[in-house]
């Protein structure tokens, strides 16, 4: 099962695709080089097929969650009573 983003989350490229998917409202295939690997961007939304919607400095593309991670820390717990 693909992993879940939250709308809005910081999410982190760890691998490129073999052609990237612009996010427009007619998607264009682009080459892999207008995003790098480690690059950051913020989710927009869940598309079909399993992508993601994801802005970046140079525009709003689509991926899969095997190419991206979740960069947002989850609350530290309140462990310190004693």
């Amino acid at each position: 099962m693909s992993e879940e983003f939250i709308i809005g989350s910081k999410v982190r490229v760890v691998a490129l695709p073999p052609y990237i998917k612009t996010a427009d409202p007619m998607p264009m295939l682009r080459p892999p080089d207008v995003i790098q690997v480690g690059e950051e961007g913020i989710v927009l939304d869940r598309r079909p097929g399993g992508y993601w919607g994801i802005r970046f400095a140079k525009g709003a593309f689509l991926l899969d969650s095997q190419y991206i991670e979740s960069t947002d820390k989850p609350p530290a717990s309140n462990d310190t009573e004693t």
